[in-house]
């Protein structure tokens, strides 16, 4: 599984735009990887690593997907002519740069095959014919799912508004960031449910507050980190920066909460591919919430 680590940046991209979320998308990408080295230990060839990773992460998050019932996707007109060449014409790279810079979350709107295709060709560049038997389609199916695809994207964008600002800063996730900063740990550590539980990528997962209680004796020994009220997905996050004098967080965790105690951290320190697609928005300054708002 060593050889995952330079797909596991792809894995996500992926995995991201067809949830229409950094987050969902990468616990598609932790589920396929683990469900694959059940299925190495069983197999007796080792696959192509890269397709079979894909099919295997494609599968997961389409049943996870048809579980929030999704929308099915919109029947296939006649295929247009869409280039398939190592140096496709100019507007062929626009609308690729647009799909690569459009929010991950507008991927969401689109039709699950569209969706599928659009990601795979603009945003991954793979080849029509790979795509093809990916998803178990022709090429002439693929190209029609891109033609439609690409325009409901550029629809989505253009109407798409401005982001909303953030809310007030949570009087939990500012005392948090607070004592973090004052590098105050047996405050943390306070903090913690009895119960509390850690996720950190592939590591092993962490429960109780005495086992989890070493994630801030591990952050005691990095100097300079400093972290920052954000937001994701609608979602209050923490953003950290591994150097004060950063402009831009290395990564994000995210915490929840229970009864005033904190009851599960996600720490996405070994999965920074994540905030690549994250559209993370620093908190504005001023004062928290109340702790009833």
């Amino acid at each position: 599984m060593a050889l995952t680590g330079e797909l596991r940046g792809e894995l996500h991209r992926y995995c991201a735009r067809l949830m229409g979320s950094v987050i969902d998308g990468e616990d598609v990408v932790q589920d396929a990887l683990a469900r694959a080295l059940v299925a190495l230990g069983e197999a007796e060839e080792t696959p192509q690593l890269r397709p079979w990773l894909f099919r295997i992460a494609h599968n997961r998050a389409l049943d996870l997907l048809r579980g929030r019932a999704v929308r099915k996707a919109e029947p296939i007109e006649a295929a247009s002519d869409i280039a398939d060449e190592a140096n496709p014409d100019p507007m062929e790279v626009l609308m690729r740069q647009e799909a690569v810079e459009t929010a991950v979350s507008r991927f969401a709107e689109l039709p699950l095959l569209q969706r599928s295709v659009v990601i795979l060709k603009d945003v991954l560049d793979e080849s029509l014919k790979d795509i093809a038997e990916l998803l178990d389609l022709t090429v002439d199916a693929v190209k029609a799912h891109l033609a439609r695809g690409r325009t409901r994207l550029r629809e989505i964008n253009a109407q798409a508004a401005t982001l909303a600002a953030t809310r007030p800063v949570s009087a939990a996730v500012a005392r948090y960031v607070a004592l973090f900063n004052a590098q105050n740990w047996d405050g943390l550590r306070a903090l913690l449910a009895d119960d509390v539980k850690l996720h950190q990528s592939t590591h092993p997962v962490r429960v109780g507050a005495a086992d989890v209680g070493m994630f801030f004796t591990i952050y005691a020994k990095f100097e300079g980190v400093k972290l920052a009220p954000a937001w994701v997905e609608g979602r209050e996050v923490i953003a950290v920066f591994e150097n004060s004098a950063d402009l831009k967080p290395s990564y994000f965790m995210w915490l929840e909460w229970r009864d005033g105690r904190i009851s599960f951290i996600r720490d996405y320190r070994y999965a920074r591919y994540i905030v690549n697609d994250a559209k993370l928005m620093l908190a504005a300054d001023g004062e928290a919430a109340d702790d009833g708002s």
